[in-house]
């Protein structure tokens, strides 16, 4: 069993009962998910705003990381070297019918020549489509 106190206290969080749970969630939804997912998942146990600042909170802290898909909604994935988590320099790929984004692990992100003197602070590449389960669910 993860303890996600541990987690918070090794990136120099004070645990408390809502990072704990915004980062337990991140974790058990196993993929990049947007605010409105977390607080479902979370069913009504925090409020929208403390969804919010967590999730910054977290990624602040380098325990999770965001991508931006093609549709606007920032999603949130949990992101921890020593804990089984998206390691966030790889493409994810959006479906457009349903919003769920998933991770595309063991590809590397296309290389970039940037000017001198840039210092790049984040790169993400999304891939966009339908999901195999919306792809069947045209086909009905």
């Amino acid at each position: 069993m993860t303890d996600y106190n541990k987690i918070l206290e090794r990136a120099g969080l004070r645990p408390t009962d809502a990072r704990e749970a915004v980062l337990e969630t991140l974790y058990r939804i196993g993929r990049p998910a947007s605010h409105g997912e977390v607080a479902e998942a979370l069913r009504g146990e925090l409020d929208r705003v403390t969804i919010y600042r967590n999730l910054y909170l977290l990624e602040e802290a380098g325990l999770a990381h965001k991508v931006q898909g093609v549709d606007g909604k920032w999603r949130f994935c949990a992101h921890d070297p020593d804990v089984v988590g998206c390691p966030g320099d790889h493409p994810h790929f959006l479906c457009l019918s349903c919003g769920k984004m998933i991770c595309l692990l063991g590809q590397a992100l296309p290389h970039v020549d940037v000017p001198d003197g840039v210092k790049v602070q984040g790169k993400q590449l999304v891939v966009y489509g339908l999901c195999p389960d919306c792809c069947r669910d045209r086909q009905k």
